[in-house]
């Protein structure tokens, strides 16, 4: 099982700063999509230890959230040296999730 959403603890700048692979969840521990999805999120990111994943917790007001334009929840967003490369909503696959990590994977 996944950590909870926690309160943003950073800003925008600092995520855009980040450097490999992280994907950045937002949610809240209550919404029940984002416990319907949480099962599927754990089985994508079985296997990618390497991914940062930061789980924030969103809602009116918050500023990361709104920086990325989220309106639903979760939202997945996958970025690679601070730049979005894929983001998933709503997830209903582990499958879609896999295919957002592979595009955030290490150049080979």
């Amino acid at each position: 099982m996944s950590t909870p959403y926690t309160p943003e603890t950073t800003d925008r700048a600092a995520v855009d700063r980040l450097p490999g692979a992280t994907v950045v969840e937002f949610g809240t521990n209550w919404c029940g999509f984002c416990q319907r999805a949480e099962p599927l999120i754990d089985e994508a990111f079985e296997g990618h230890a390497d991914v940062k994943r930061i789980r924030v917790e969103d809602g009116s007001g918050r500023a990361l959230g709104r920086t990325f334009r989220v309106r639903l929840w979760p939202t997945l967003v996958f970025m690679r040296d601070g730049k979005e490369l894929a983001r998933v909503v709503r997830p209903n696959t582990a499958d879609e999730i896999s295919r957002a990590l592979g595009q955030i994977a290490a150049p080979a």
